[in-house]
């Protein structure tokens, strides 16, 4: 069986080859991107695929049995570039398609979801096996602010005291390599989030336990958190997005504890502590 993964050079995608690899030949894994230059370190075989690009991921996909679509990271451009994939695979015979969608995708509040179903219904519609991996919050998301936090002795936000069931990308990733070479995940849908949740103010509370400084969680208005990012050096659009998302956790939009992704994994999930000790070395 061979097993082709969208942007394999990316975050996820680096972690979810190196657990393939784990669970397979090498010569059954093929990394699919759009510079071959950037993923010869990972040992396998590359392919050129381009999302924007349907010449390419029509030969990209050529001879692949399964493949990994992790969803592309260009907000309001997703939609279409999932759909030419997606039509790219059926043409090239692809058997089956796992999807990183996201948590609650059919029900969420969080402005990233409408993307979601869109590829969830372009895949439902195709003819094609699938699988949705919805996938929570990475914890990565929050630990990659420490430094700033640090630097600027708090942690900013509008996520007031809504829980937060992230996950490390290592777990997601392995979770992904579980479903693309086990049998009986056709047609299921897979809500993945960490096994134990906490608040932003949690999240300070940890690092200032381990980074021996005083780091305060400081709530602000969601306009303010968007200009506090853009001062920061965020592209406007994204701030605001970032903002609304911290609102959208306030509501609950990043809470599960169904313990799915830890089921699958047959572990327990990175723990925050753990989280933050990494981000912190």
């Amino acid at each position: 069986m061979t097993i082709a993964v969208t942007g394999a050079s990316g975050q996820l995608g680096r972690l979810v080859i190196e657990q393939l690899k784990r669970r397979t030949t090498a010569g059954n894994i093929v990394a699919l991107v759009r510079n071959p230059a950037k993923a010869a370190d990972l040992g396998v075989q590359t392919r050129t695929a381009d999302y924007t690009q349907p010449a390419t991921l029509e030969r990209a996909l050529t001879g692949i049995d399964t493949l990994l679509l992790i969803s592309g990271n260009e907000l309001g451009q997703r939609a279409t570039q999932h759909a030419n994939v997606i039509a790219a695979a059926k043409k090239a015979g692809v058997k089956r398609i796992v999807y990183t969608s996201l948590l609650r995708a059919d029900t969420s509040a969080l402005n990233l979801a409408l993307e979601h179903r869109q590829t969830e219904a372009d895949l439902k519609a195709s003819g094609i096996a699938w699988t949705f991996l919805r996938n929570g919050w990475y914890t990565e998301n929050y630990t990659g602010s420490i430094g700033a936090a640090l630097a600027h002795n708090a942690f900013h936000g509008s996520a007031r005291d809504g829980k937060i069931a992230s996950a490390a990308r290592a777990d997601y990733a392995e979770a992904a390599a579980v479903v693309l070479t086990t049998p009986g995940h056709d047609g299921k849908v897979y809500e993945l989030a960490g096994d134990a949740a906490y608040t932003l103010s949690d999240l300070a509370a940890e690092v200032s336990k381990q980074s021996g400084k005083v780091i305060p969680y400081l709530d602000i208005p969601e306009a303010d958190y968007a200009a506090a990012l853009k001062q920061a050096g965020v592209p406007e659009g994204f701030a605001a997005a970032i903002a609304s998302w911290d609102v959208s956790a306030a509501q609950g939009a990043l809470f599960d504890d169904s313990g799915t992704l830890s089921r699958l994994i047959g572990h327990s999930t990175t723990s925050l502590a753990e989280s933050v000790k990494q981000a912190l070395s």
